[in-house]
């Protein structure tokens, strides 16, 4: 029997990926944890955080830790602009990124608010057409309104990345609807629900209702066994992935009986 080619991947440009998980970095216990959770993930894409790096003193390290971990998988390196307030800053410290860990991606987040960490829609879609324009990647860290992710793709960024819950949060997808209608209007577009997920229910959800990939950190990095949680989000990941690909039934208002009621039933061995 002829076997069929049934990888299921998907694309950053000219980079293809089979892995729909994106991990991030910070908060876990020890880094010898960090390297175990990045295995149990099977991750292609790995965060970092450059003004922590800057923070403590340097690359301390850290990177290179993270590198070892993420040979074996062949994994990349994608760090993010965290922290940054306006579109310059953010500029700035994509710049330094590529010149420090020389790759051309970035996962760009302007913070307009800080008690939800919402992305300032104006400096992000101001800071993305700027780093486009200067041969960047841009993976933009943007919540679910339509409009802003259309001036984004327009700024051109080659994908989205909008929140299910803000950061650190766990709530989950809180605007389903908004995400669904998101999804449908875009259906070409690359998405990956960024944040605010704190269950692997939550990112087979995530998957189930058709985006390509999920990215988070706290959900791993604060649980009590981070290698076991890793791989228990890679796990939902994939089966949401499968259900997605397979078909989800319709939701129903109202009951739809499973077994005929009416005709003649199914006979099992000889009818007398």
């Amino acid at each position: 029997m002829m076997k069929t080619n049934d990888v299921d991947s998907w694309s950053v440009g000219d980079v293809r990926l089979t892995s729909r998980f994106l991990l991030g970095t910070a908060k876990y216990p020890s880094p010898r944890v960090l390297a175990d959770a990045i295995a149990a993930s099977g991750t292609q894409i790995v965060t970092v955080g450059l003004k922590r790096q800057l923070a403590a003193g340097g690359d301390n390290s850290f990177v290179e830790i993270i590198r070892a971990a993420m040979r074996t998988q062949g994994a990349h390196l994608l760090p993010n602009t965290a922290g940054c307030t306006t579109a310059r800053e953010a500029v700035q410290l994509a710049h330094m990124a590529r010149e420090l860990y020389g790759t051309s991606w970035v996962k760009l987040e302007v913070i307009g608010d800080d008690y939800t960490l919402q992305p300032d829609p104006q400096e992000l879609v101001e800071a993305a057409r700027q780093l486009a324009r200067d041969g960047f990647t841009v993976f933009p860290y943007c919540t679910e309104d339509l409009v802003t992710c259309q001036r984004l793709l327009d700024a051109g960024c080659p994908l989205l990345m909008p929140w299910g819950a803000p950061i650190g949060s766990g709530q989950g997808l809180m605007n389903p609807f908004a995400l669904r209608l998101l999804r449908e209007r875009l259906p070409g577009v690359v998405l990956i629900i960024d944040a605010g997920l704190g269950a692997p229910s939550h990112a087979a959800q995530a998957l189930e209702m058709g985006f390509d990939a999920v990215l988070l950190n706290s959900a791993v990095s604060q649980s009590p066994d981070p290698v076991r949680m890793a791989g228990a989000f890679r796990g939902a990941i994939e089966a949401g992935r499968a259900a997605h690909r397979a078909g989800v039934m319709a939701r129903q208002d109202f009951a739809v009986a499973t077994t005929p009621v009416t005709g003649n039933p199914f006979l099992i061995g000889n009818a007398p």
